[in-house]
């Protein structure tokens, strides 16, 4: 019997048209699913893959007695409980890099967008005004960046940065420098919070950094300082972020990730005037889709043509 393919939140359509194409598999036909569907598939299920909207739990497991591989479309895990998968023998990969330049551009657009005040100035132009004086903005250019995270993603981001002249801070306990000259490691995140003009966070949700941003960061960030999270829900408390907005203690904020996705209606990050909020789209350029896909069906045909298993994530 052929694997059957069931690919859950979308996947770039000729990508998933090579994928059909391939003959050892059963593919379902369909590239992107609500969730009801997804369990619908789950008994028949050899392999997902998916993206951040499929979490593969113990209860989609405990619906999928067949399943061997999960091949999460991207980066982060944290909606894949491994240790599980480990225990029932599901293998876990991800794909590793393929969306990390639309992940670092995306930062760097909410930093510009929250800094020059551009989404509230195109809502006011549609709805027929011309608010000039209301969305006077600063400058990228001299600022001081600090970079909580400094892996690939974070590096990428500095690089982007450099045609803006900045000066730099990293704080990450696995990288001691850097090799770009504009770029230092901090002594501590507490320095990263107390000086920069602008910081960035790029590290991935682990039990280490679930919470990071707290309450007692945040109050050290100067008032014009502007918070950018791109990297994953979770790392920052967003009641913490909502009251120090609220009040007016930093300049602003883009978030495009979130505790809870979709982030909900009422959501009370959604009332504030001085935060750019974003539905998750780090990866959502066609590139990075076409990068990520092709790297799960080579990973697919690898595992279940050649019996290799390519970039293993383990609990």
């Amino acid at each position: 019997m052929k694997p059957f393919i069931v690919v859950c939140d979308g996947m770039d359509k000729s990508i998933f048209e090579t994928l059909q194409a391939v003959s050892e598999f059963d593919v379902h036909p369909e590239a992107k699913l609500n969730q009801d569907q997804v369990k619908e598939l789950l008994p028949k299920a050899s392999a997902l893959v998916i993206r951040s909207s499929t979490t593969v739990k113990e209860e989609y497991l405990n619906l999928a007695p067949n399943l061997k591989y999960v091949i999460r479309a991207g980066a982060g895990t944290d909606n894949i409980d491994k240790l599980e998968c480990q225990n029932r023998d599901v293998r876990v990969s991800n794909t590793p890099g393929a969306n990390n330049n639309s992940a670092a551009e995306h930062a760097i657009a909410l930093m510009m967008t929250v800094l020059r005040k551009t989404a509230a100035a195109n809502a006011t132009m549609k709805n027929g005004g011309w608010d000039k004086s209301k969305f006077t903005g600063n400058e990228l250019a001299n600022k001081k960046v600090g970079i909580v995270g400094f892996g690939q993603i974070g590096k990428i981001v500095a690089k982007r940065l450099a045609g803006f002249d900045p000066e730099v801070l990293f704080f990450d306990p696995s990288c001691e420098s850097s090799d770009m000259s504009y770029c230092k490691k901090a002594d501590s995140i507490e320095q990263i919070f107390s000086e920069c003009d602008i910081i960035t966070i790029h590290t991935p949700l682990m039990d280490a950094t679930r919470g990071l941003i707290s309450k007692d960061l945040l109050s050290k960030m100067q008032p014009h300082a502007i918070l950018v999270n791109a990297a994953r829900g979770g790392i920052a408390d967003e009641d913490a972020v909502y009251e120090t907005l609220k009040a007016g203690k930093i300049r602003g904020a883009g978030f495009d990730v979130f505790a809870t996705e979709p982030l909900e209606k009422d959501s009370k990050l959604r009332e504030l005037d001085n935060i750019v909020l974003t539905p998750h789209l780090g990866a959502a350029t066609e590139e990075a889709q076409l990068r990520v896909g092709q790297m799960a069906v080579d990973q697919l045909k690898e595992f279940f043509i050649n019996n290799n298993l390519l970039n293993e994530v383990r609990a």
